[in-house]
């Protein structure tokens, strides 16, 4: 063959075969670049799942930290449309593009909600944390309050209670003397026709003033009421007595004298007499008569 034909018939074949060459390997680097493109969608799909899933988690967990019906029913529907977003990333395919875009735009609006709901229950929680410790403190007051009341009303009974025994009547120098028919102290029973009583109502103002009705009992010394003249409540019971009378009581030191008529033999040892006025056992003393 003629050179001059030949040698461009082999530049020509190898420039053919160089440009072959250059196909396959840029065919080749494209495939790489489409393989590791494929790879980091693959990669970036994987990520948005697993945001979307935890964006999921985080609106179940907040549901856990109130009480707030109405907020608690927000949180389901964003949680739901959350889910919702999540289910339609796993079937979506990682090579669109178009879908992929639509679902990153939508996670990133979740996330912007998510982070407002975030900012709202901490600000409820720390407002509910304040509360309790406001009434906290305000139970602390009314119990202290409530002491001190209940600490008055102690207070006030004792001290109604040193009213009432200040106000107590005391019957004071009580003697009992046996009378003869002459009105004469005599030392023989025998002889004794009345037992008188002498007292003094002594001192109180603290007492109310007016009539006082003052009652004696006489005990014998074997424990029998000498007489029966009616009856007085005493320690919520009815006793009887020997004697009583009326006195007009001012506050001051009142005198008072009664008397029991002899109606049956009187024996000899001791004689106990009691006096009583407004419910209370003012006075006793025993005598001794041979």
């Amino acid at each position: 063959m003629n050179k001059k034909i030949l040698i461009p018939i082999i530049i020509i074949g190898l420039l053919l075969i160089g440009s072959i060459v250059y196909l396959g390997l840029d065919l080749n680097k494209q495939k790489q670049e489409n393989q590791a493109m494929q790879e980091l969608a693959e990669l970036d799909k994987k990520e948005m799942e697993n945001e979307y899933q935890q964006f999921a988690r985080q609106y179940s967990e907040m549901k856990t930290q109130i009480t707030n019906d109405s907020i608690i029913a927000q949180l389901t529907a964003e949680q739901e449309k959350t889910q919702r977003l999540l289910d339609e990333l796993r079937n979506v395919k990682s090579n669109d593009a178009r879908e992929i875009a639509r679902l990153k735009k939508e996670l990133a609006t979740v996330r912007a909600v998510l982070r407002s709901y975030v900012l709202e229950i901490d600000s409820l929680n720390r407002l509910n944390q304040n509360l309790t410790a406001e009434n906290t403190r305000v139970k602390g007051q009314y119990e202290e309050a409530t002491r001190q009341i209940q600490g008055l009303n102690t207070e006030k009974a004792s001290l109604s209670e040193k009213v009432a025994i200040a106000a107590q009547l005391d019957a004071i120098s009580i003697s009992l003397q046996a009378k003869d028919k002459r009105g004469r102290d005599t030392k023989r029973l025998n002889k004794c026709v009345a037992l008188q009583v002498n007292f003094a109502i002594a001192k109180n103002v603290t007492t109310g003033n007016g009539v006082k009705t003052v009652y004696v009992r006489i005990m014998s010394p074997s424990g029998n009421l000498l007489g029966n003249n009616g009856s007085f409540n005493f320690e919520n019971q009815s006793l009887q007595c020997s004697m009583k009378k009326s006195i007009e009581y001012g506050g001051q030191e009142t005198p008072v004298t009664m008397y029991w008529q002899v109606n049956q033999a009187l024996e000899a040892g001791t004689y106990n007499v009691s006096i009583f006025a407004d419910g209370n056992m003012i006075g006793s003393r025993s005598f001794t008569f041979n």
